[in-house]
């Protein structure tokens, strides 16, 4: 009977380290094996699977809007109900001397010590008689306290650092529109001859980019919540910064190279731990998102403005250089989180969300 103790044992110190990395641990974890990262991949690729049960579009970014939360909340409670049942497989195994109504010590009994023990609900007629019991009782009921205690802490960290994301993102929208397009975006700046106001954002950009990988690789659950819009999100707005800095690296307006090319590092930084972070291999899709014709129809929409694409194969060559150096891994993050971005020039026409149903 030792041998279900150690198991108990075991099964306890597993949930606690997962815990540990999870909430506590402010910095990513290169073990591959982690039940909380088991967890997110099986149960999300349950998730979009069940999607197709559904028929309406809006019930389909409903669907994938919920699991954030609804995982996260599924995930404490399996940390705790795996606790409670380690707990009580370490009793059993040892058969702790315990009083209860009719003197019986099955599984069944030890576990419910073990939970009103976890989640002190005052249950009096189940408790241990030996000290050693007793101690292993206060040990639970420690650990019960401070894995609620931890849990209220966890919240309000995780939805600052989901709020401080949203904020830029929306900030987006005044200027690269919804969803976001780095062509629409240097058109917006250069038709107002306000060239010198791109240099801010740019920094703010490379402040945004450096958040956003600090927070979701140190709670990676983050980057399964999405935008409170649905034709924004995370992905694109990474993309889109990728796909500005990309095109002014190339464009004849060198005062902004230094600061591009900066926000461009960072940027490309974020795309790819992000993309090893979740395991995902960096793929092209067969769609082409700038092909020759549109290549010429982005130099003609950028000539004669501060942001005009250089002329020539070796400015071409830059240009498809820096792009392999992001789109694999954007590729790979749109994909898994069923985040879509689009082309350098899209077909459907973007528009400022305050300008919609005007």
């Amino acid at each position: 009977m030792i041998i279900f103790s150690i198991f108990g044992v075991l099964i306890i110190l597993a949930i606690l380290v997962d815990a540990f990395e999870t909430i506590i641990l402010p910095r990513r974890v290169n073990r591959r094996i982690r039940l909380s990262r088991l967890y997110y991949r099986w149960f999300w690729k349950l998730w979009i699977k069940e999607k197709k049960l559904l028929k309406s579009e809006n019930e389909i970014k409903t669907y994938l809007g919920v699991f954030g939360p609804i995982s996260l909340i599924i995930l404490i409670s399996i940390w705790a109900v795996v606790l409670i049942f380690g707990f009580a497989l370490t009793n059993f195994g040892i058969q702790t001397e315990i009083k209860s109504p009719h003197n019986t010590k099955d599984f069944m009994t030890y576990l419910a010590l073990s939970g009103a023990t976890f989640f002190p609900v005052g249950l009096a007629d189940t408790y241990p008689l030996q000290i050693a019991g007793k101690f292993w009782a206060i040990i639970e009921s420690g650990i019960g306290y401070g894995f609620l205690a931890v849990v209220i802490g966890y919240l309000p960290v995780l939805y600052q650092g989901f709020s401080r994301r949203e904020v830029n993102i929306n900030l987006l929208d005044s200027h690269a529109g919804s969803p976001p397009s780095a062509l629409y975006l240097l058109r917006q700046f250069a038709n107002g001859n306000s060239v010198d106001n791109l240099k801010p954002q740019l920094e703010k950009w490379e402040q945004w980019c450096a958040e956003l990988l600090e927070t979701h690789l140190s709670y990676p659950v983050l980057a399964y919540y999405r935008s409170q819009h649905d034709d924004q999100s995370w992905v694109a707005a990474l993309l889109m910064i990728l796909d500005t800095t990309a095109l002014i690296l190339v464009s004849e307006n060198r005062d902004l190279h230094v600061s591009a090319k900066s926000t461009f590092a960072i940027a490309r930084h974020a795309a790819v731990d992000l993309t090893e972070s979740f395991y995902l291999t960096p793929h092209s899709r067969h769609e082409e998102r700038l092909s020759k014709k549109d290549l010429i129809k982005l130099r003609t929409l950028l000539k004669n403005t501060s942001f005009s694409v250089r002329e020539g194969e070796k400015a071409e060559e830059k240009l498809i250089y820096l792009r392999k150096l992001y789109e694999p891994y954007m590729h790979a993050l749109s994909n898994f989180f069923v985040m879509p971005i689009s082309p350098f020039i899209s077909d459907e026409k973007v528009e400022e969300a305050w300008r919609k149903n005007v």
